[in-house]
């Protein structure tokens, strides 16, 4: 749940934006365009996300105790996630983030937490009001699942912008970027495995579900589960898994076409060895032809008289 105003704040450690290679959308962009033409078989055969270790044995208590809500959420998620998917990519934003409002709202419109965030995505009043949103006791539009979601994305995207690191986002989403900057002057760290501990139990514990959940519905990881440095060695290894896989398969369709050209020629040339024999070749292969012919006919002839 968000549970304070928007607010930009710098860590006086080790800050840093996202540079030009770093883009919110840049995984996203790796794998629609490799996949292009062979989706089904890149997406298939692609390096999963790496799992930290910590978060594998939350992940698996997590599930095991929520599965059975987890599976009715999940039953009823196509209209919101259809709707969450199509805004997310107006704002260049990975899609995978539509799992925080599973774990926000269970993907309810009217859910509303005891210290007054409502919708979706969990909105106090105060960061509705500054991301546009109408709050009034008639028309309070955080419930409106289109304008709540424009909403979400614009904040998500300035987090982005301040963190460069969707498990601080996500984190910062949950308690405001205070704690999340406090947390990475006290560590010295920006990776949120190391500076967790400095964070609020409910912040970590938000993060931790935001994975689980990308895991359960997927199966797999995201770069919106890896640190900023996870994510940056991922799409290196996506982008080597890309150029292997364009690789072999223009090496296949070569192959295929250098078969086929084989083929071809060598039936040219069986047909040019056939047009190439001599006058007195032809006219004897004629003659053997007649003679067979004649052969046959005698041979009906003889029968027929019988």
């Amino acid at each position: 749940m968000l549970k304070s105003p928007l607010t930009i704040c710098l860590c006086s450690s080790f800050f840093l934006l996202p540079t030009s290679s770093d883009k919110a959308d840049s995984g996203a962009a790796i794998l629609k365009s490799r996949a292009h033409g062979s989706r089904l078989s890149f997406s298939a055969l692609a390096p999963k996300a790496p799992l930290n270790k910590q978060e594998m044995v939350f992940m698996k208590n997590y599930i095991r105790k929520s599965e059975s809500n987890l599976v009715i959420i999940k039953h009823r998620s196509a209209a919101p996630f259809t709707i969450i998917d199509s805004i997310f990519r107006v704002y260049g934003l990975p899609l995978q983030l539509k799992y925080l409002a599973v774990i926000e709202s269970e993907l309810k419109p009217s859910a509303t937490s005891h210290v007054g965030a409502l919708g979706p995505w969990q909105l106090m009043p105060g960061t509705a009001r500054i991301l546009g949103l109408k709050t009034l006791p008639k028309a309070d539009e955080r419930k409106n699942y289109y304008k709540s979601t424009k909403a979400a994305a614009r904040y998500l995207k300035d987090l982005y912008a301040q963190f460069g690191d969707w498990l601080l986002v996500i984190a910062a989403y949950n308690g405001g970027p205070k704690p999340v900057c406090s947390a990475i002057d006290r560590s010295g760290s920006r990776n949120f495995w190391t500076l967790q501990r400095f964070l609020p139990e409910e912040t970590r514990q938000h993060v931790k579900k935001f994975i689980a959940t990308n895991y359960y519905f997927e199966g797999r990881g995201s770069l919106t589960t890896l640190t900023r440095s996870e994510a940056i060695q991922y799409k290196k290894t996506l982008n080597a898994f890309a150029i292997s896989h364009e690789e072999k398969a223009k090496a296949t369709k070569t192959s295929k076409k250098g078969s086929e050209f084989a083929d071809e020629k060598a039936t040219a040339m069986e047909t040019s060895e056939k047009g190439s024999e001599s006058a007195d070749e032809k006219f004897e292969r004629l003659m053997k032809t007649s003679a067979n012919l004649l052969r046959s006919s005698n041979q009906l002839l003889v029968k027929s008289k019988l």
